[in-house]
Formats: structure tokens, sequence, C-alpha cells
């Protein structure tokens, strides 16, 4: 029997080309809000994720809002087919915009506006790099970053999971404890392909100036609790998320902690809504005991309804 479920809305790399299409084709709820993305941000997302090209995807401006309008067309199309509503929400960096809208912190409208603003300021800052570190102890992970800080300025981008951490910073800092990690024990360090340094101390004017945008939009208090990004805390009220927003940008991205509160909270099923199966990889590392779902076209979300039909109905 299902105790709580939660809900997981993914990040920036889990786009692909033709992300969203059988949804629009096969669900109202889901065309409804591509739709309203193309309208509310003038410009085609449902072409820019059923079409492309990749390397328009790929694009900070264009991935951001893409992802977030796939994300909660996916769920809207779930929500469509079965009466669920999650215990808990969260969402990886990007995706915490698609959890606050299933929390009801804010409308469609304005969450679209909120990602595209937010897209466009880290999109424009292009200093740094990234790179993921595996399987380092932590022990490596805290030597490595103290031999790239001798060159500049290196710190932790993303806690994906024990196994899987993501350094941020200069990019002589962050080569430098790649290639010290590399040569003490650390198999494997991948650079990833971003415009900059994201979750970085690089992001602080881009998070001064989403404040400032944020300031001007109303937002609710929480329908449903949100784990969020920047301390892995139950957070609910209005003022707090607009706190909380700016500084997500540049701060680390605290995963491994969301899904770890989230299981002391009683939460034994997760569903990841959205493009790619990224998040449900990171929750065999952090919460292997947990049950994980999938929706992102309409056999996943088919599927995810089969499973879960019999235990809702029974809980």
């Amino acid at each position: 029997m299902v105790k709580k479920v939660a809900f997981l809305f993914p990040g920036q790399g889990s786009q692909a080309v033709g992300m969203g299409k059988d949804l629009y084709e096969n669900f109202d709820a889901a065309k409804n809000v591509f739709d309203t993305a193309d309208k509310t941000l003038e410009k085609s997302i449902t072409k820019i994720c059923f079409e492309g090209p990749e390397e328009d995807l790929k694009l900070t401006v264009n991935t951001q809002p893409s992802i977030v309008t796939m994300s909660i067309a996916a769920m809207e199309a779930l929500k469509s087919e079965l009466k669920i509503e999650p215990s808990y929400v969260a969402g990886h960096s990007l995706g915490e915009y698609c959890a606050m809208y299933a929390a009801q912190v804010m409308d469609l409208e304005t969450t679209l506006k909120l990602i595209q603003k937010r897209a466009d300021l880290m999109g424009a800052t292009k200093a740094g790099s990234m790179a993921a570190v595996l399987n380092a102890t932590e022990e490596q992970l805290k030597a490595g970053l103290e031999e790239g800080s001798k060159v500049g300025y290196v710190d932790v981008a993303n806690y994906n999971s024990p196994a899987q951490v993501v350094i941020t910073g200069a990019d002589d800092a962050v080569k430098a404890a790649s290639d010290y990690l590399l040569a003490n024990g650390v198999r494997r360090v991948v650079p990833l392909a971003v415009s900059g340094a994201f979750h970085s101390k690089f992001m602080e004017n881009a998070g001064k100036e989403f404040a400032s945008f944020v300031a001007d939009f109303n937002l609710n208090d929480a329908k449903v609790p949100v784990i969020t990004n920047v301390d892995a805390e139950i957070t609910t009220s209005a003022d707090d998320f607009k706190s909380k927003m700016p500084r997500q940008i540049s701060s680390s991205v605290h995963w491994t902690q969301t899904i770890q509160k989230m299981v002391s909270e009683g939460v034994d099923t997760f569903i990841e809504i959205g493009p790619g199966k990224v998040l449900a990889g990171l929750n065999k590392k952090i919460a292997p005991e947990a049950t994980v779902y999938n929706v992102f076209d309409k056999a996943s979300l088919e599927a995810t309804i089969e499973s879960l039909k019999e235990q809702l109905i029974n809980a």
C-alpha cells in the first residue's frame, strides 16, 4: 500500500527533441499547457520541443521553458487520467518551478514568465564551467576542491546522489580540481556542456536581477509542501519562495538531501514527471528502497496509472 507519494520534476540536461509530442496529441490537458506556453512566451515552444533542431533546444533560453512546459503538460495529463495528489513536491534546479506550479504557488502563465526570465539571465552569464564527479568519497571531493581553489573559485553546484556531485566555478579551477581528482583515485570526472557556471557565485548578479523581477509577481502559499533546493527544507510560505528563488540560481542544489528529507517524512513512492529518467536513476542511489515511476510519454503515463490505480484506491 502506498503511504505517501511525491512528484519530482527534472532539470536541465533531460531535454530531447520530440519530448511531449505524443502527450500533446493524445491529451487535451497537455495540449492546453503547450498552447498556453506558445502564447505566453510569444515563441513556439511546441516546435522547439517537437522538432528542435537540437542546437536550438540546447540553448539555455529555450531549454528551461521547454522542459518546464513539457513537465507541467505531463503532470496535467496524468492528473486528467488519475485522481492523485502528492504529499510533497520537488524539482531539480529549474524543475523547482514545476514543483511550485504543482503546489499552486503560481499559475501557469506566471510560472512560464518567471522561468523564461531565469533562463535569459542564466544564459547571458557565460563565465565558468561545470563537471560531474562520480563515485568520489567526501575526503577526495574536499581535497579536490581545495586543490582547485588554489587556482581560482570552485564549489559544489549539485549534490545529485551519494555517487554523483557536480562542481562549478572558474574554468581553470574546475580543471585543476578535476585533474587532481582523476590523479587521486576518482575514476570519472565528466565536463558538462553548459554555457556557464550555474549554481555558483558567478550567477549572483543574475540572482539579484531576478529578485527584482520576482518582486512584481503575486505568489501564493503552497497547497502542497515543496522541498526546496537551497536547503532541502519544507517550504510553504509565498514570502519564502520569493526569497529562495533568486538564491537558488547561485546556490548548491541539495538534491540528495531533498530525497532523504522526503523519505524521513514517510514518502515511499516517487513519480518523476518530465523528460527522461535522470531523477529515477539518482533515486536508486539515494533511496533504493523507494518505488519510482516515470511519466514522460503516453506509454509511461499509462503504465504508471496502471501500477498506481489499485494501490491508490486501497490506500
